[in-house]
């Protein structure tokens, strides 16, 4: 009788063990499990936030054209964006400068032309936003100016580049700044002067442009006049196109 209880005792308290082992066991792949769902939820918020932040401030939204520099005239141009980003445009070129009022589109495309980075906004942009922007600006080779029926809120443009953003507070406008304002490879006229002689800081409301360029009349021999070399010629040879 005694061994058989003995050997009952050592069965129940192996039964005993077993089922702690397989608790334990239990235990441990839930702990494992668990663990290894946190690190991955972790990695994947860790991701996503990267990724988003990369996006935020990718320069991939970037829209590319490809106007060699251009001629000049004295008369409005109809041009195919508004903004525009290149084209042939007004022989005076528009001072860099923040303004308040809109300026000539052929005019500013003249100071791109030089290597100028040119901020637009909605005219009804909320003045905090407006002063963001004038905070980004300097009269190194940039201009700023409301812009009536902007398809964004603010939009900016370099030679042959376009950027829209819906707010002041994007992270791409600076890295946009730093990459297009006097790009030797984008701009057209490198080294040229966005101020100076040659310059006007006139709103496009004290500056307005014909809708053609003026034909001189003839003479009465039926010939016409030769040209005042004092006024800028409206058939300038077009400038350098811009390199790759």
């Amino acid at each position: 009788m005694a061994k058989e209880r003995t050997q009952a005792r050592r069965e129940q308290l192996a039964k005993v063990r077993a089922a702690q082992k397989r608790k334990e066991r239990r235990a441990a792949l839930l702990m494992w499990g668990t663990g290894g769902l946190i690190i991955a939820v972790l990695v994947g918020v860790v991701g996503y936030y990267v990724i988003n932040e990369r996006a935020k401030s990718s320069l991939d939204g970037v829209t590319t054209y490809s106007y060699k520099g251009a001629g000049h005239t004295s008369a409005k141009v109809t041009y195919k964006e508004n903004p525009p980003v290149g084209g042939e445009h007004n022989p005076t070129w528009q001072l860099c400068k923040v303004y308040d009022e809109p300026v000539n589109n052929e005019n500013a495309v003249h100071s791109m032309e030089h290597g100028a980075v040119w901020i637009t906004y909605r005219p009804d942009l909320p003045k905090p936003q407006v002063d963001k922007l004038k905070a980004l600006v300097t009269t190194d080779y940039m201009v700023l100016s409301p812009y009536p029926g902007l398809s964004a809120p603010v939009v900016v443009s370099s030679w042959n580049h376009q950027l829209k953003l819906n707010s002041a507070d994007d992270p791409r406008l600076p890295k946009y700044i730093s990459k297009y304002k006097q790009n030797p490879s984008t701009t057209p006229e490198y080294g040229a002067t966005c101020g100076g002689s040659g310059s006007t800081d006139l709103p496009a409301a004290q500056n307005p442009l014909p809708d053609k360029a003026a034909t001189p009349e003839p003479s009465a021999s039926g010939t016409a006049p030769a040209p005042d070399p004092t006024m800028p010629s409206d058939t300038a040879a077009p400038s350098a196109t811009p390199s790759s």
